[in-house]
């Protein structure tokens, strides 16, 4: 599945594939996942659920949420977090909603 994944210390969003949660963890680094749903149509922000206490490298903000230290994944779900799909926004739409602090 699509899936975009953000890296706050090279300031970019890159496509990636994922198959499960696990990828997912791969991508951000760490297993201890937690989600946000950032927008209408169900995709979701995984990202380490430490992040902060872990003092990752870079910090990102999509629209208002908490800002987020270390890399970030964005992908579409359906039925909750842990049913993935195709990440429903584009690339584009998803930078744009992005802030690197």
């Amino acid at each position: 599945m699509k899936a975009f994944r953000i890296d706050p210390v090279e300031k970019k969003v890159e496509e990636i594939e994922i198959h499960n949660t696990g990828d997912i963890a791969e991508a951000i680094g760490f297993d201890t996942i937690i989600s946000d749903e950032i927008g209408p149509n169900a995709d979701h922000l995984y990202l380490d659920e430490d992040c902060f206490i872990r003092g990752a490298e870079g910090r990102f903000q999509i629209d208002k949420i908490a800002p987020v230290a270390g890399f970030g994944v964005v992908a579409g779900t359906h039925d909750g977090p842990d049913e993935l799909s195709d990440v429903s926004q584009t690339q584009a739409e998803l930078e744009a909603r992005i802030t690197y602090l």
